[in-house]
Formats: structure tokens, sequence, C-alpha cells
């Protein structure tokens, strides 16, 4: 093993002393190319290029001498500590960090950075790098070859963001460019850069600063607890329940709207089955007024609310703007308007058909759930499932509120609420 592992941060400033004394002193010196010569490295010490850090961890734990490895910026944040620090290597590091290239990054653009995502596309994360910048307004993307700006922006390209793309932080060739994300793809992009993507619910730069980096639990509208009544929403929509046959509207009266309102209980548990979380991507379908959709973004997911009714489309914005999250809303007619919309990781249908479900289990998402509204729908997505090789299940869930009683003999006591039964069916996507 190495006689003293060093790892030294640099931002493209002069070196510390101490990083100095260490790279003076250094037999093997593991770095970009770039650093390696621009660097002032000991005469006869060997070089290494950092391609794999899990081959250079090797090299080095077999290195007789004192090694060096120089990294970008602060190397314990998203950087070579991790790996090197990996128990199979049995190396004891010394860390000299720098500026880490997030913090360069939100510098050279003169933002706060306590409030915004910081995430890696290393490692064909770029999808979900992705979802996280269609979820919240400030997001620091660290960058990969092969998962750039231009990449980053194609898989934005049906939400407007602006991007802060930061080249070659910390050489001579640092470049900052500030243009809208359907510009990005127009341009030809050097690395190392990191890209801060802003837009959507922004709080205003003045605005107090939360207590908690990156999460602004203090936004307006902030709520504590999930699965909130229906009250909580600007909602217009009819009970959802389950019978033998179709329902149908009352004599002589208005067709019944489309759009339906799972109760609280029911929402609870579907939120719970599609487990949405930072980086996913959901699909409500059939979203009403968006009350899962609000949820599920509250999680920290990327949500897509689909409707065929403009004014559910409408109730759904509003919701997501009174609870201060981002809900990309799709107005069209399920199953059409979903082949354009990217790929989902987790499926609510609140609305549709078999067709629908069909539809929404032909792109592969870990999972989904379904709400039948009849015994006879119920099955049809139950044969969509197994069709599709899913894994599946279902409850029937009958959840009645507590309403003071009218009936004097109950001693002003409380009786459950008239409800109608609510039956989910899920599904889940064979490893």
């Amino acid at each position: 093993m190495a006689d003293r592992v060093t790892v030294i941060g640099w931002d493209g400033t002069p070196l510390t002393e101490a990083a100095r004394a260490a790279l003076g002193a250094a037999t093997l010196v593991a770095g970009a190319p770039y650093q390696l010569a621009a660097l002032d490295l000991p005469q006869g010490a060997e070089r290494m290029a950092l391609g794999s850090v899990e081959l250079a961890a090797r090299r080095i734990a077999d290195h007789r001498g004192a090694a060096v490895v120089v990294a970008e910026g602060d190397p314990g944040f998203f950087g070579v500590v991790r790996t090197l620090r990996r128990p199979e290597f049995g190396l004891e590091l010394e860390v000299l960090p720098a500026v880490s290239s997030v913090a360069a990054a939100f510098a050279r653009a003169g933002m706060p950075w306590d409030d915004a995502q910081v995430v890696s596309a290393h490692g064909r994360r770029l999808r979900r790098a992705a979802n996280v910048c269609r979820a919240h307004p400030k997001v620091a993307v660290l960058t990969a070859p092969g998962a750039g700006p231009t990449e980053l922006a194609l898989m934005l390209r049906d939400v407007h963001r602006t991007f802060v793309v930061c080249e070659a932080l910390g050489t001579p060739d640092e470049e900052i460019s500030v243009l809208t994300s359907d510009r990005v793809p127009d341009h030809v992009w050097r690395d190392p850069n990191v890209v801060i993507v802003v837009g959507g619910a922004t709080r205003p730069a003045t605005e107090a600063a939360g207590w908690l980096a990156g999460r602004p639990v203090d936004f307006p509208g902030t709520v504590r607890g999930w699965a909130l009544d229906g009250e909580a929403y600007a909602a217009a929509d009819r009970p959802v329940g389950v019978t033998g046959a179709a329902p149908a509207p009352e004599a002589g009266g208005p067709p019944a709207p489309d759009t339906p309102a799972l109760p609280a209980e029911a929402r609870a548990l579907v939120l719970a089955r599609l487990g949405p979380r930072p980086g996913d991507l959901l699909w409500s379908v059939g979203a009403g007024s968006g009350s899962l959709a609000v949820e599920a973004a509250r999680f920290g997911a990327a949500v897509v609310a689909v409707d065929a009714d403009a004014d559910a489309c409408g109730r759904t914005a509003v919701n997501a703007r009174r609870y201060g999250v981002e809900v990309e809303v799709v107005h069209g007619d399920a199953p059409e308007v979903l082949g354009e919309l990217p790929e989902p990781d987790v499926v609510a249908v609140e609305h549709g058909d078999a067709a629908t479900v069909a539809a929404c289990l032909a792109r592969r998402p870990e999972r989904l759930v379904a709400v039948p509204r009849t015994l006879a729908e119920a099955e049809g997505f139950r044969r969509a499932f197994a069709a599709a090789g899913y894994r599946t299940g279902g409850t029937l869930l009958h959840a009645s509120a507590l309403e003071p009683a009218e009936d004097p003999a109950l001693g002003g006591g409380h009786a459950p609420a008239p409800s109608a039964p609510v039956l989910l069916l899920w599904g889940e996507r064979p490893a």
C-alpha cells in the first residue's frame, strides 16, 4: 500500500502550501490529462491519467511511495474520495479540498444555492437528473460525456427552463453561457461543465432562506401531512366508488363529470403503493383536480398530470401553484396522448379504461395503480396486468368519515357518513 495518499482538490487557482508540499513529494500522481499538463510535477514521478477511479485505487494500493490524486474542486462532493475510501482498497487519505465546481458555478452566476438540488448525471443517471429538473425550480447538474447540456435539454424539451452552462471551470478556457433550453442543442459544449437549470416556481432571490439545504420547507402553502382532505384542493370532482355496473347519471340531470376524486384514504394507499421519490417521473392519468399529482410532487417526484377535461387541467394547475410544486399538465384523451410523454417510472390511472391501462403498461413503469369503476372493468384491468407480465394485487377499500350524528338518541356522538367502497388494483414489474 502507498506510504501516504493525498487527494488534492484543484479549482484552477494557485495551490495551497500544503498541496504544493504533497505534490512535490509525490512518486505517483493521478489526475485528468489537463491537470497533469498544467501542474508542476516532480521529475521522475509516475503519471497516471485518471479515468476509472477504481483502477487508479488498485494501482495506488500496490504503489510504494507517496501518491497524490488530483481532482476537480472538492473531491469529497460527488468526487473520488467515496471510491478511494472503499474498504477493499485499504487506503488512508488526507484530503485537501478546493471550492467545489457547484459552488463555483453558482458564484459565477451570482446566485444563492442553499435552496438548490444537486444531482449527478454520471453513470447513466441522465434521465433521473432530468426528472429532478422537472420537479424542482433550481438544480445543479454535474454532467458527464454523453450526458451533457445538450442531452439534458433534449430530455426537457417539453418544459421551459433556463440553462446556465459553466464550461471548463477553473481553466483558462472557462466560459459561462445563459440561454433557454430550446437553444442549448444548437451549441457544442466542452467538458468538464456544470449546468444550472432554473425555471418554474422559482422563489424570489430576496426571500428569506430556509434552514434545510435543498428543501424549501418554508415555501408558502407548505402544509404538514399527506392525503389531505378533498377540501384542501380546488376541486369540483365527483366521489369515486365501485359498483357492479357502470354508474349512470340521475334521471333528467346532467351527466356525471369524468374527473374522479379519490378519497383521502384511497389516495394515501395509492401513494404508498407507488412510492414516488426524487428522480422518478409519475404519470397521473385522469388526474381530475390533481390532488394525487400534487401530493406525489410534494414527495419530490416529477409529475405529468393528464386529463381530457380542460377545466380539470386548470384546477390541477391551480392546486400545484397553491402548494408550491411543479406539475406538468397535459390536456388530451388517453391513451392517444400518452405516446408523446416522457418515460414514466410509476403510473396512477385514476380514470381510464383497460386500453389506457394497457398503453401505460406498454411503457414498462416499475409500478402502476389503477382505479376501476366497475367490477367488470376491474377484470379487464387484471387481464391487462397479466398480459404485460406484472405481479398484481388489489384491495377493496371502504372508509367512512365520522360526522356529527343527527339522531338525539346517540347523545350527540358521531356516525359514519355514507360512502362507496373504492377498488384499487396494482401491478409491479418483475425485476
